[in-house]
């Protein structure tokens, strides 16, 4: 009896049960994180109301997204600041920072938006979306916007703290890095030792312009010191508008060095030193409310980052996609950066 029949081949269908059976646990995965998430809303819902000491009806209009009264928004933006998958609610990016912020705009009763930042900065076209988003908001609802920085406000974190009204500070917070990088790796001694070459056909001469292939000509490096200074010009203007300074004024200061929140404010880059409590207190005063103690209304940050949390989760089980991680986007970012490298 030869080895054929010894060990016949496995039926087609044996072939098709892999997939099959990957796409049941993913289908599985999905519904689990489905289910996972109605029922942390519903934890939300049932701790307001056991937490809350008002009315039955009050409570059903804060639920409702009806609140009667004047509260501070806030939104806490953490990490680097990179484009992200719109089609998501869910996680941390330029566009879903942006939508929280419009939300929060629309939101009744509303009056003023406390940006909670703890960031390096990040990509160009990310940056400067929320930094839009905020003069959007501001022209069209009126509504004053405070800055508060973290532990570190710098670069591209500082350049959307300068759309708002006023900022605030902690004392050793590291801001400032005012200006714009674009690294460009080259390769070509390492290619060359493991006998790696590329070959590229262009349409124009500069359209490999950047490879790590090869060394970079005096005219390229022209052409790209000319986009990174019209980069800088933008920022430096951003910064100039959003402190009442001139840009001769901005400039000494934006050559990409890092300030403690005490020196930031010696160079009026910041408005005062202070902390969340007096970040809150102004917003709630330049809002127009009057309450001693101004209520706070976090748009969906927790239900998102526990959806975002669960979604991770699911793929490292299942090992069907990648799993994301806080600091993947900036480490493997290309292009200009309004990025603080010390991060």
């Amino acid at each position: 009896m030869d080895e054929t029949s010894q060990n016949p081949a496995p039926p087609p269908e044996a072939h098709a049960a892999g997939p099959r059976r990957v796409k049941r646990r993913l289908i599985t995965a999905l519904l689990a994180l489905h289910a996972a998430a109605l029922l942390a809303a519903g934890a939300l819902v049932m701790r307001a109301k056991s937490e809350s000491p008002r009315l039955d009806g009050e409570k059903t209009k804060a639920l409702l997204n009806l609140t009667p009264y004047d509260t501070v928004g806030w939104v806490a933006i953490r990490g680097p600041i990179m484009a992200s998958d719109s089609s998501k609610p869910w996680g941390h990016g330029a566009e879903q920072w942006s939508r929280r912020i419009e939300q929060l705009a629309e939101t009744k009763g509303v009056k003023a938006i406390v940006l909670d930042i703890n960031s390096p900065g990040g990509s160009v076209g990310a940056v400067q979306e929320i930094y839009s988003r905020i003069l959007r908001v501001k022209k069209e609802k009126k509504i004053p916007f405070i800055a508060l920085f973290g532990d570190v406000a710098a670069s591209g974190g500082y350049y959307i703290a300068s759309a708002c009204d006023k900022i605030v500070a902690h004392p050793g917070t590291i801001t400032g890095s005012i200006g714009v990088i674009f690294s460009v790796s080259n390769m070509e001694g390492i290619f060359a030792k493991i006998g790696y070459k590329m070959d590229p056909i262009k349409s124009g001469k500069h359209k490999d312009i950047g490879s790590p292939a090869r060394a970079m000509t005096i005219e390229e490096r022209k052409i790209l010191q000319d986009l990174i200074d019209d980069a800088y010009g933008q920022f430096v203007q951003a910064v100039a508008d959003g402190r009442k300074m001139t840009v001769e004024e901005v400039k000494p200061l934006a050559d990409g060095r890092i300030y403690s929140g005490k020196q930031a404010l010696a160079n009026r880059l910041v408005d005062q030193i202070g902390d969340s409590k007096d970040a809150l207190m102004l917003a709630a005063k330049l809002g127009g409310i009057k309450d001693a103690k101004p209520r706070v209304r976090r748009d969906g940050e927790k239900f998102s980052d526990l959806l975002e949390l669960l979604e991770s989760r699911a793929r490292l089980v299942l090992g069907v996609g990648p799993v994301s991680f806080p600091l993947s986007g900036a480490l493997s970012a290309h292009g200009m950066m309004y990025l603080w490298s010390g991060w």
